[in-house]
């Protein structure tokens, strides 16, 4: 398959996610909305407004020279981090948690798009320091300091499993960029102390790995959510309950159209539902693993396995939680759920991708650098 054809198959995925989400997003609130808002089209359209947003964004960055991208990485990550300082000093306070700006009617979590300058950042270090990366002060200790630092600011916010996330994304290109593994095993090491201390720190970590470990000890408490995500899948079947059918969107099922909306998802499509569901998924990470191998350009191999990474880790957190195969955690399905700054991150990302994999290096078939393949 060409590089072209690779793109083209990319972008139907995302465009097939997009549709599936808003319809999920519609059949999943229209009912609370009307309940609430007194118009059914409440949630879907400041869905699709975010997509478009996001969908214009994405144009933005196909436009941005390679130079320009690459060169704006420590930038990127400074304002992030700066961005994350103040949501902590200033930020809208939901449940105990301040993740969020709100300006006007519009809420944003810059922890969304410090995870993108993260990433940003990564690739471009780790293409500049390929020679000594094997080195713990010049090559190891540096990416890990800047992960470490965006990361811990999105854990005070509270926010485990963005942070999660982050780190699992940065291992991810250490090993790529061919760290020593003595030091990867440290720090895995390192990393799974600290989760542990974390969880054992929070009074509501240790009941979600409670529930985890035994929902029906509290099913009307701690684990109410997953039973009745259970039920969901449940009363999905093979075939499903059909679209708009669902009884847990009907304010049994807490989450329903963000992070659970996989659920809903089985509930009215079923085992075939959401088996294209995770098809769809798994070509979108195999279609950028292709893309990454046909890149010469470090920076854009690494740019594109770190975004790929970020949807596709979100994904399968995504799913391990509705079902039941990890403790309860506050990610969105990537494209799929209701979310206007996740919305317009996944589709930063995958601009990203798209963008990195049509650019040759510098001295390649053309003496510009960035030209178009």
């Amino acid at each position: 398959m060409t590089d072209r054809a690779l793109r083209q198959v990319l972008v139907l995925i995302i465009a097939t996610l997009i549709g599936l989400g808003c319809v999920a997003v519609y059949s999943t609130t229209a009912i609370m909305a009307h309940e609430t808002y007194g118009s059914s089209l409440h949630f879907v359209v400041t869905h699709l407004l975010a997509v478009a947003i996001g969908l214009g964004l994405s144009l933005a960055v196909l436009a941005i020279p390679y130079p320009l991208l690459r060169g704006s990485a420590k930038w990127l990550l400074l304002v992030s981090v700066v961005l994350l300082v103040l949501v902590l000093v200033c930020g809208l306070q939901v449940g105990g948690a301040r993740r969020w700006f709100r300006l006007w009617h519009v809420s944003i979590q810059p922890s969304e798009f410090a995870q993108l300058a993260l990433v940003i950042y990564l690739a471009d270090f780790l293409a500049r320091k390929q020679a000594v990366v094997e080195r713990f002060r010049d090559g190891f200790l540096p990416p890990v300091l800047a992960t470490g630092i965006t990361a811990g600011l999105v854990l005070l916010q509270p926010d485990l499993g963005t942070a999660i996330v982050m780190g699992a994304v940065a291992m991810l290109l250490l090993m790529m960029a061919k760290a020593r593994w003595q030091h990867v095993g440290w720090l895995t090491v390192l990393g799974a102390v600290a989760l542990a201390v974390l969880i054992g720190a929070e009074g509501y970590r240790r009941r979600r790995m409670l529930a985890f470990l035994n929902p029906w000890q509290d099913p009307a408490g701690v684990g109410f959510q997953i039973l009745q995500s259970y039920v969901a899948f449940a009363n999905g079947g093979l075939p499903g309950v059909g679209i708009g059918a669902s009884m847990q969107k009907l304010f049994y099922l807490p989450g329903a159209h963000t992070d659970f909306i996989f659920a809903i998802v089985a509930e009215e499509l079923g085992l075939i539902g959401t088996t294209a569901v995770l098809a769809l998924f798994a070509l979108f990470v195999g279609c950028g693993i292709r893309m990454a191998l046909g890149v010469e350009d470090p920076f854009n191999k690494y740019l594109i396995c770190g975004c790929v990474g970020l949807v596709g880790l979100e994904a399968i957190i995504n799913v391990a939680v509705v079902t039941g195969l990890l403790p309860t955690k506050g990610l969105p399905m990537p494209l799929v759920s209701y979310g206007g700054t996740a919305m317009v991150s996944n589709l930063l990302a995958c601009a990203l991708i798209l963008h990195a994999s049509r650019r040759r290096p510098c001295g390649v078939r053309s003496a510009a650098c960035g030209v178009d393949s």
